[in-house]
């Protein structure tokens, strides 16, 4: 029996129309674009601003995208899972309700937190299920409403993040798809990227809200400092288990989080700039999200047998790696 793999058959995102630049964050705090944009890249972000929306109404307009592109019935679909930080609410799952916004009704769905790598977790677990045969379809979606949990009083953290969302359609392959994967966690990472207030610990309160204790905390120096040594390490070591060469791998795409991260781990594959995938500078942080939207931005440009390294840290801290084969050319 030929071996399966879970290949990537389709790709789609979605961004809010809302922008917000840096020029609008040097009105809201004590900050410039040059100071912005020299260490983190980021130029604009997106923000889903209309009241009484969240991840799901990011998710769905990706994913329906997606159905459509690929001509796949939505009853078709076995499985969908959501990596999300910000959830619509604590349950149902985010994934239920983007299955019950674009009419998937016979898959099981759940969602799956890893913070800024748990779109490298869920690429992982669905492509078991896909190389067992549990599954012939599965769609995965990154979706993060981070302007929901940015505190846009903090210079430090509020130039980073932003909205979105982007899915990926698996189906089993002979010959392309996931052929490997790292993951890995160091718990003690934990108190260097977290946010306090929101959970069972800390529900929300009176204290808690005042506290502005539901928003994103981050210890940027020590966050940027493990973040590249261990994506840059990760990655060397996947190139390093299958005899990747530099000039062999065709795409890096990395979690679009800073782009100095993504440089020095570039330098340290010994990879050119030109094989780096990114777009940090349009949509910022969208954390689950990054990299489906990144597959969808540059799809053009990927080829059926293309060598790709996914890539990402988070908090936990959690990081890892996929190196995959590109299934098909785009249309």
């Amino acid at each position: 029996m030929q071996k399966k793999y879970a290949a990537i058959t389709g790709v789609a995102g979605y961004v809010p129309d809302d922008i917000l630049s840096n020029t609008d964050l040097e009105r809201m705090v004590d900050t410039t674009d040059e100071w912005i944009t020299s260490r983190t890249g980021i130029k604009e972000r997106r923000i889903l601003r209309q009241p009484g929306l969240g991840s799901s109404d990011m998710g769905a307009p990706a994913v329906k995208s997606l159905l459509e592109k690929t001509g796949t019935d939505p009853d078709e679909i076995d499985m969908v899972i959501c990596s999300t930080v910000t959830p619509d609410m604590q349950f149902p799952a985010t994934a239920s309700i983007i299955c019950d916004k674009v009419g998937i009704r016979n898959s099981f769905n759940f969602d799956l937190a890893a913070a800024c790598s748990g779109f490298i977790y869920m690429l992982t677990t669905a492509s078991k299920f896909i190389e067992t045969g549990s599954a012939k379809k599965i769609i995965c979606v990154g979706a993060d409403k981070m302007s929901s949990i940015t505190n846009y009083q903090d210079r430090t953290t509020c130039a980073l993040f932003g909205d979105g969302a982007g899915a990926i359609l698996l189906e089993a392959s002979t010959e392309y798809g996931v052929q490997d994967h790292i993951l890995r966690g160091d718990p003690a990472g934990r108190k260097y990227l977290y946010q306090k207030a929101g959970g069972s610990v800390y529900p929300a309160s009176h204290e808690t809200v005042e506290a502005r204790e539901h928003f994103v905390y981050q210890e940027g120096q020590a966050v940027y400092k493990v973040a590249v040594s261990k994506m840059a390490d990760i990655s060397v070591e996947m190139m390093e288990k299958h005899n990747i060469a530099s000039d062999d791998l065709d795409w890096l795409v990395p979690h679009q989080a800073n782009l100095r991260i993504i440089e020095a781990v570039a330098r340290r594959m010994g990879i050119r700039k030109e094989q780096v995938l990114i777009n940090i500078q349009k949509y910022g942080n969208t954390t689950n999200a990054t990299i489906p939207l990144c597959l969808w931005e540059f799809e053009n440009q990927l080829h059926k047998g293309d060598k790709i390294i996914l890539t990402a840290f988070g908090g936990g801290f959690t990081w890892g790696a996929i190196y995959l084969t590109w299934a098909y050319d785009s249309k």
